[in-house]
């Protein structure tokens, strides 16, 4: 069991949370198609909710900070000024990246202090976040409102 560690950040310590997760999951790092890889996806983030709530001995997940709409993002760690959000397949062009970075400029809209959006997410999403468009999108976040945009990869034990 992962305990929480002081020297580092809480979104580091989600990051390893979510690897030991990925690693218990049979065939997390292979594709299964979308209505069997919701379902997975769904299962992990539930399971990453439990286990960084009893870590870190509250509930930092699913914060309605975007007003009164349903918009949540996966994690906010106030006094880190960061949102996690668990994007598993950041590298999909049908990705949820922007309006994942929407929901962050809503949340400042509102009050909270966002200096940090870090992307959770399988292999592959860092080459993605490097190109063109998604760079334009992250230099303009972080020039206008103060955002740095970051993407955390999982590691897949079979290829290292």
């Amino acid at each position: 069991m992962i305990e929480q560690v002081p020297s580092i950040t809480k979104a580091e310590q989600l990051l390893l949370i979510a690897q030991a997760i990925a690693e218990e999951t049979p065939n997390f790092f292979i594709a299964i198609g979308e209505g069997a890889g919701n379902l997975r996806s769904n299962a992990f983030t539930k399971e990453l909710q439990g286990r960084a709530k009893s870590i870190f001995g509250r509930n930092y997940s699913e914060a309605k900070l975007c007003g009164d709409n349903k918009l949540a993002v996966d994690f906010y760690f106030p006094e880190e000024e960061t949102v996690v959000e668990v994007a598993g397949m950041l590298s999909a062009s049908n990705s949820e990246y922007e309006k994942d970075i929407f929901k962050c400029l809503l949340a400042q809209e509102k009050g909270a202090t966002i200096r940090k959006l870090v992307f959770l997410a399988k292999p592959g999403a860092a080459k993605v976040q490097n190109q063109p468009g998604r760079l334009a999108i992250a230099r303009f976040v972080l020039s206008h409102f103060g955002i740095q945009v970051t993407v955390e990869e999982l590691v897949d034990p079979t290829l290292a």
